[in-house]
């Protein structure tokens, strides 16, 4: 038997323990605000905020981006259960802080490269960009047409509408818990499923601009609205979501990301090129992309800025 706290059992030289001061020392007033709770009042104690950012935070560096993992990891590893404290959280609760507040990271990502842009310990003389397609969690076998979609979204919504019956009807304590987490699951599946009729819009109205002369009956996926299907690093095709990232060359520190439903990397420089100058205020002088980016468009919109492309030229240019 070893009679040891969290906080003796972990290395004094652990990582972790920088995450948390990292965390602490950030102004998270934004966080604390939404929580809307006061003291006396009726409800649940929430969850501190730094608890579950420090959480996000720690997973990013140790490669995890799964809330079911995370959730996981709390209650076996103890790095994550020093972070913890003994409280506990479940994968719904990490997984909507950060579907919630990926503005508030974003800022903090600016706002910490803004620094170092400050003390001049990065320059952006010169950066890169690439994108990388990321496996979504969709199957092929989610993605819907039109008249399938509008069908699905009315069986849900009679399905809402009867769990609100049956749980006027009996009330009693283990019942109600059942079905109020059948009623959270049925309007998750209804709220993705409008989305995916939103999506599937767009995704018409892309096509219709392209005026392709003939084309399948456009789809979109009832468990990841967002995903497309994209043609993978191994050449199959699979659906996925499209993460750039810009990169400074000096440091190899991320200074963009973004997320995009667009399969071809062509007219994404241009956005995130826009978007870097007006997040930092500068100006890169070189610009490093594949040749998926060299579109003219983009291209000369940059020269003109002063920023030089290097991109590989297309096949058969001299």
């Amino acid at each position: 038997m070893r009679c040891q706290s969290l906080d003796q059992m972990l290395d004094p030289q652990h990582r972790v323990r920088m995450v948390w001061q990292y965390v602490v020392s950030l102004d998270l007033t934004e966080l604390y605000t939404a929580i809307q709770a006061v003291e006396g009042g009726v409800g649940r104690n929430p969850v501190d905020p730094q608890i579950l950012f420090a959480l996000w935070l720690f997973a990013t560096l140790e490669g995890i981006s799964s809330g079911r993992q995370l959730t996981e990891s709390t209650t076996r590893d103890l790095p994550y259960m020093w972070l913890c404290g003994g409280v506990s959280v479940n994968y719904h609760l990490v997984n909507d802080f950060r579907s919630a507040h990926g503005d508030l990271l974003k800022r903090l990502l600016i706002d910490s490269i803004s620094v170092l842009l400050h003390q001049d310990l990065i320059t952006l003389d010169e950066v890169a960009q690439d994108g990388m397609r990321v496996r979504a969690s969709a199957g092929a076998s989610s993605f819907r047409r039109a008249a399938t979609l509008a069908a699905a979204q009315v069986r849900a919504r009679e399905y809402v509408e009867r769990l609100h019956r049956e749980h006027a009807a009996d009330p009693a304590g283990d019942q109600r818990r059942r079905q109020a987490a059948q009623q959270r699951a049925a309007r998750e599946r209804e709220a993705k499923i409008a989305q995916a009729l939103v999506e599937l819009e767009q995704l018409q109205a892309q096509r219709d601009k392209q005026r392709r002369a003939e084309t399948a009956e456009p789809r979109a996926s009832t468990t990841d609205p967002e995903a497309r299907v994209m043609k993978m690093a191994d050449g199959g095709f699979r659906p996925a979501l499209n993460v750039q990232f810009v990169t400074d060359q000096q440091t190899r520190l991320i200074v963009g990301v973004a997320v995009k439903n667009q399969g071809s990397d062509a007219g994404l420089m241009a956005p995130q090129y826009a978007e870097l100058c007006a997040d930092y205020g500068v100006t890169p002088k070189r610009y490093l992309v594949d040749g998926g980016f060299a579109k003219k468009d983009d291209v000369t919109l940059l020269e003109a800025a002063k920023t030089q492309v290097y991109a590989p030229l297309p096949s058969g240019a001299v």
